[in-house]
């Protein structure tokens, strides 16, 4: 159950990578993208967040456990750490802070993601 749970956030996480965030950003005005992504995020964010929890909880196996926890963990961060100092750099014109803190939150993302698909494929083994 644990793995179908942990396969849907990665699915989300790259359909909104490939399809959504690309999209927004070419067809929206850079305001109204720039509100869409704020609205988005926490929301992005706090779902994943208790999925990953949810597989983490309900998983047998002690690495999907732990790795779901800890991916959980992050998106915790994310949320209400990373998300409102990225949203304050922005309002401040802070490019420098803007593009680190927005990085940092890429990386964070894509760490997720190679954890997320590692323990998917672990479990298929």
């Amino acid at each position: 159950m644990s793995q179908y749970i942990l396969a849907a956030v990665v699915g989300i996480m790259i359909f909104f990578t490939i399809v959504v965030a690309p999209t927004v950003f070419s067809v929206l005005p850079k305001e109204w993208s720039s509100a869409y992504v704020r609205k988005f995020f926490p929301k992005y964010y706090l779902v994943l967040g208790l999925l990953c929890f949810i597989a983490a909880v309900t998983s047998t196996d002690q690495m999907i456990t732990f790795g779901a926890y800890g991916c959980s963990i992050l998106f915790a961060f994310s949320l209400w750490v990373l998300t409102p100092r990225i949203n304050d750099a922005k309002d401040n014109d802070l490019k420098k802070r803007f593009g680190y803190l927005h990085g940092l939150s890429v990386v964070i993302n894509l760490v997720q993601l190679v954890i997320l698909i590692y323990l998917i494929l672990k479990s298929l083994i």
